[in-house]
C-alpha cells in the first residue's frame, strides 16, 4: 500500500477534519506529533479499513502522521514508546517512510515479541532490510507461532536452503511430538525442493 493509497482510503473517514489538522500541526511543529500519534487510534475509530484485511482507520492515521513527520529519529522513539497498536501503525509505515536501514532495530525487536500482529508486520515489505539470519528467524517464529507464511513478503525469493533445513528440523521435532506442521510451511518446502530439483 502505498501513502496516496492511504490517504484515498481515509477520506470516508468521519474524523478525516481531525487526521488533516493533526498532520498540519505535525508539519508546522514536530514536537506535536507524540499526542497527537497516539491519539489517532481513538480519534480515526478501529474499525477495519475495506479492502485493508489488517488495517483500521487509526493504523492508517497514525502512518500518515508518521509521513507528516519526516524524521526517522522521532519515528523510533514513538515506536520504542509506544503501546501494541501504536508500534504495529510504526512497523506498517517503515516501508512507506524511506528510513533506509533505520527501521531495523525496530523490526528486530516485534521479531522478538509474542505478538502475532507485530511479528507479521515485521516480515511485511520493510523485511527486505533485515539480513538473511534475522529473516529466517522470523520466518521459523511464524510457523511456531502458528502466523500464516502469506504474511511474509517475497517468501518464495529469499527461501534458501538453510530456511529449508531449520523448518525440516521443526517438522521433525513436531512429529516426535506427534504436531503437525502448518500446510503453508510444508508447501514452501516442498516448492523449495522441486526447485531444488530443477
Amino acid at each position: 500500500m502505498t501513502l496516496d493509497e492511504l490517504r484515498a482510503v481515509v477520506a470516508a473517514v468521519p474524523e478525516k477534519d481531525w487526521l488533516d489538522d493533526a498532520e498540519a500541526r505535525v508539519r508546522a511543529d514536530p514536537d506535536a506529533v507524540a499526542p497527537l500519534f497516539a491519539r489517532a487510534g481513538r480519534k480515526l475509530g478501529r474499525q477495519p479499513l475495506p479492502d485493508r484485511p489488517g488495517w483500521t482507520a487509526g493504523q492508517a492515521g497514525r502512518v500518515l502522521l508518521l509521513a507528516a513527520l519526516d524524521d526517522p529519529g522521532r519515528v523510533a522513539e514513538l515506536y520504542w514508546h509506544g503501546d501494541a497498536a501504536e508500534r504495529l501503525a510504526v512497523l506498517h509505515a517503515l516501508p512507506l517512510l524511506g528510513m533506509g536501514d533505520a527501521g531495523v532495530p525496530l523490526a528486530e525487536d516485534a521479531l522478538r515479541t509474542n505478538d502475532p500482529r507485530l511479528v507479521a508486520a515485521a516480515l511485511g515489505p520493510y523485511a527486505a532490510h533485515l539480513d538473511a539470519s534475522t529473516w529466517r528467524q522470523g520466518v521459523v517464529k511464524c510457523v511456531f507461532m502458528g502466523i500464516p507464511l502469506s504474511v511474509v513478503d517475497r517468501l518464495d525469493d529469499r527461501a534458501d536452503a538453510e530456511l529449508a533445513a531449520m523448518l525440516t528440523a521443526l517438522a521433525r521435532e513436531r512429529a516426535a511430538a506427534g504436531r503437525r506442521m502448518p500446510a503453508d510451511a510444508l508447501a514452501l518446502l516442498n516448492r523449495h525442493l522441486l526447485r531444488k530439483e530443477d
